[in-house]
């Protein structure tokens, strides 16, 4: 059974950094894509970020600059490193993964929340 689970989440203030990780119960290797969202109260989860097994990562413009993602196959685990954090970006964050023939894959979410 594919399992994801978010860890990293926290309080934190304006300016400051944060990184999230996402360890996966089978072999990352397996995944196609992987990925980083974020859902608000009462809004659509939204993009935050997505890496592709090859090819560019893709960044919502609201965090280009500020975050950045990436993979560590080897250990099935993927990671957010968050900087410049703002209010705006309080969240909670969902990472995601999805296999060659298509399955998306969630994890039940951390908790992000910046202080101004």
């Amino acid at each position: 059974q594919v399992q994801l689970v978010e860890s990293g989440g926290g309080l934190v203030q304006a300016g400051g950094s944060l990184r999230l990780s996402c360890t996966v119960s089978v072999n990352a290797f397996s995944f196609d894509i992987m990925g980083w969202y974020r859902q608000e109260p009462g809004k659509q989860r939204e993009k935050v970020a997505e890496i592709p097994r090859t090819g560019s990562r893709d960044y919502a413009d609201s965090v280009k600059g500020r975050f950045t993602a990436f993979r560590d196959n080897p250990k099935n685990t993927m990671y957010l490193q968050m900087s410049s954090l703002q209010p705006e970006d309080t969240a909670v964050y969902y990472c995601t993964a999805v296999t060659v023939d298509g399955r998306r894959y969630w994890g039940r979410g951390t908790q992000v929340t910046v202080s101004s």
